[in-house]
């Protein structure tokens, strides 16, 4: 009967055309409200499915019942066979930084994220240009929407050369922090979500945990969190672990680990004691978190392989491609001065050149540093059993740590390989419990009200997907491929996404941290 009901009601509104097989379009001028018909619901919470459909009202989930009625006029996408979760939350993402150009990127909605966040590893810029504060930022959005949500961490690097100036390559007085200590609060007060630090960065990599201690007690008083690329990921990454959890215990605030890893080909096989030392963190009572991307390679500069910074020490370079990444694992991703090497391994560039890859690594390493040239790479040296460990951790959630049509495949990528390839074809996670990693639990772990959930009165963020073919397509050799089964996407009640297409909807918002007027 349901069936009948709503197949002739169907029929009254529009006949279903080619080229939109699931909308029905109104035939009223009420363009807030939708009805998606007969869903299999995945509410983000980590509990069971259950088939029903969905209102949406001025932006906000208004009904969920096993039949819901349409009213004349209402817009209906019939979404029977296919899958609706709340939309994907990225906490640590860099896409913004060309939203400005591509407001509706399909690097990011065919994924399905309708979220990002943005300001991690320490650093934020204004869409490209000379950061000036978290507020701007988000004047900059709110007067020019883009088609997702975008909230912002308050960067510790760009308080220190803000600060500091070129003289940041030692540690900060107690005037220098006190100073930081004013750009942060007034950051807070914007409705910046907590502390993002890039440890393993200049210009923090010359900080203390002190100073990163006083910092995060000030993101602390305003309810604010502490997220961190920790200051070493690969040659002193037990220390870096637990300056993370000194931080969280000292300024009593919850730490988030930014895209966790082992980037070492000697620590493939650690992440179970890692995991020990986090769980007995959290036993302790502090709330230690973590994000990943499912990927075994990670995107940087070609200095941090070096954590000396000392380009001249050969033993340190030997080390590198040793013990840290092979050349052959070395993939270069941009270098301003010569850009036939995009694409091209470590080895290929060094068997090309008839040089040494020691010898050329440091030659590299030199040269950039003299001339200012940047150089980016992709090291593939992260153990698939670690990154399986590690994104089963009940508090690890997902993240792209990408860019909009990035050189890394996870710009693209991420969210449709976790549901594709380790939910449907490896079975190495429940389809609930990906989605809640997608979901309820980084928007819990942000701090962000009314997302991550399919609920009445939350926030109609939510995405349509196909769980039998949802699938990636960037690869590493060939990044700038975008992601195929999203059906749907829906932003702030606004459809943003359909038919492997944006509509030209920017029905976006500035997100603040819970308390921020």
């Amino acid at each position: 009967m349901r069936q009948v009901l709503h197949g002739y009601i169907s029929i009254l509104l529009l006949t279903l055309t080619a080229c939109a097989l699931h909308t029905v379009s109104p035939t009223s001028n009420n363009p807030s409200t939708w009805l998606i018909d007969n869903v299999e619901i995945y509410d983000g919470s980590g509990g069971d499915n259950y088939s029903a459909d969905i209102r949406i009202e001025n932006g906000l989930i208004s009904a969920i019942a096993p039949v819901i009625e349409p009213r004349a006029g209402e817009r209906i996408w019939k979404a029977e066979g296919y899958v609706i979760s709340p939309g994907f939350i990225d906490p640590h993402s860099h896409h913004d930084s060309k939203l400005m150009q591509n407001a509706a990127p399909a690097s990011v909605l065919a994924q399905g994220i309708t979220t990002i966040v943005s300001g991690l590893d320490g650093s934020l810029s204004k869409f490209g240009e000379s950061f000036v504060s978290v507020a701007d930022n988000m004047a900059v959005l709110e007067q020019s929407p883009v088609a997702i949500n975008v909230a912002f961490f308050a960067p510790h690097n760009n308080y220190r050369v803000a600060v500091m100036g070129e003289d940041y390559k030692r540690l900060a007085s107690g005037s220098e922090i006190r100073q930081m200590s004013k750009l942060l609060a007034q950051d807070m007060e914007a409705g910046a979500l907590g502390l993002s630090t890039g440890l393993e960065y200049e210009p923090a990599i010359y900080s203390n945990t002190e100073e990163v201690i006083a910092l995060a007690k000030v993101a602390a008083s305003y309810g604010g969190k502490y997220s961190s690329h920790i200051r070493s990921e690969d040659v002193a990454v037990t220390e870096a672990f637990e300056e993370v959890i000194t931080i969280a215990r000292e300024a009593g605030i919850p730490a988030n680990i930014s895209h966790i890893k082992l980037a070492m080909s000697a620590l493939f096989g650690d992440s179970p004691a890692v995991l020990t030392r986090l769980n007995a963190a959290r036993a302790e009572g502090l709330d230690i978190t973590a994000d990943i991307y499912p990927y075994d390679g990670w995107q940087s500069t070609l200095a941090i392989l070096i954590p000396s910074r000392d380009f001249t020490d050969r033993a340190a370079a030997e080390f590198a491609l040793t013990s840290i990444a092979a050349p052959t694992t070395i993939i270069f991703t941009r270098h301003e001065r010569d850009p036939s090497y995009i694409g091209k391994t470590l080895a290929e560039v060094a068997e090309q050149e008839k040089i040494d890859p020691v010898d050329l690594l440091m030659k590299l390493l030199q040269t950039s540093k003299k001339e200012g040239k940047h150089i980016s790479i992709i090291g593939r040296n992260i153990g698939e059993q670690d990154i399986l460990n590690f994104m089963r951790w009940p508090y690890t959630a997902f993240t792209t740590d990408g860019g909009i049509d990035d050189r890394h495949p996870r710009g693209q990528g991420t969210f449709p390989r976790v549901l594709g390839r380790y939910v449907r074809e490896r079975s190495a996670l429940s389809l609930t419990s990906a989605i809640r990693k997608m979901t309820s639990l980084p928007a819990k772990n942000l701090g962000l009200l009314n997302r991550g959930l399919i609920k009445v009165g939350h926030a109609a963020d939510l995405v349509v997907f196909d769980a039998s073919s949802i699938i990636d397509h960037a690869t590493f050799d060939d990044p700038i491929q975008y992601s195929s089964g999203v059906k749907a996407v829906w932003v702030n009640g606004v459809l943003v996404w359909e038919n492997d297409a944006e509509t030209g909807s920017r029905s976006g918002q500035v997100l603040r941290r819970k308390g921020t007027p």
